[in-house]
């Protein structure tokens, strides 16, 4: 497990952001170090919501790519004449999807993006669970006792949104609580954000 420092602060913490490395996005992160071996110099991310697409895409413009984000609420006539631009100038494009799959309409577009390098987000196993887990509640100050990855990473949602939504469930309880973020705080959060671990379990 790594991560790489990005440019930018997050609004939850006052040190520089970074995104967590892991099983899920590990092929994205190797590619986008490396644009010269995109098809065209022209790459296409998606992934799951809040799963750090966006933080990607910063950083390749700390690199000097041309980064569209939310590519696929873009005029898509806009988007190939950006297309045409990068070809001409020789900088590294990378589009970014929410859309999955993203339905092009414009022939022309639909080609040259069909050539283009396919990257995806994928689902998070337990190891990354467990420093997203760690990383998120780092940003909110929110200290976890002892155990705390060992015990949620396997019981958690395979979910990006979900494991935030898990996280921000744990300090909301801590502190209305005003108590550690322990065991029962955990089971807690768990029950509020997934059901209750009988019903998780069926």
């Amino acid at each position: 497990m790594s991560q790489i420092a990005l440019p930018l602060t997050l609004r939850t913490a006052t040190d520089p952001a970074s995104i967590v490395i892991g099983n899920a996005n590990r092929t994205v992160q190797d590619a986008l170090s490396d644009p010269s071996t995109w098809p065209y110099r022209t790459a296409v991310l998606t992934g799951p919501t809040r799963s750090g697409k966006s933080l990607l895409g910063k950083w390749g413009q700390g690199q000097g790519m041309a980064v569209i984000d939310g590519a696929d609420g873009e005029d898509e006539t806009q988007l190939f004449h950006r297309w045409n631009a990068a070809q001409e100038s020789g900088a590294a494009l990378l589009l970014i999807s929410n859309a999955q799959p993203w339905n092009i309409t414009l022939p022309d577009l639909r080609s040259r993006l069909g050539a283009a390098l396919q990257l995806e987000i994928g689902v998070p196993d337990d190891e990354m669970v467990g420093q997203l887990i760690e990383t998120m509640a780092g940003q909110r100050g929110l200290s976890l006792a002892d155990g705390a990855t060992d015990y949620l990473s396997p019981r958690a949602d395979r979910s990006f949104a979900a494991i935030e939504q898990l996280v921000g469930k744990i300090d909301q309880l801590s502190l209305e609580r005003k108590v550690p973020a322990t065991m029962s705080i955990w089971r807690a959060a768990l029950d509020a954000t997934q059901g209750p671990e009988q019903a998780r379990l069926l």
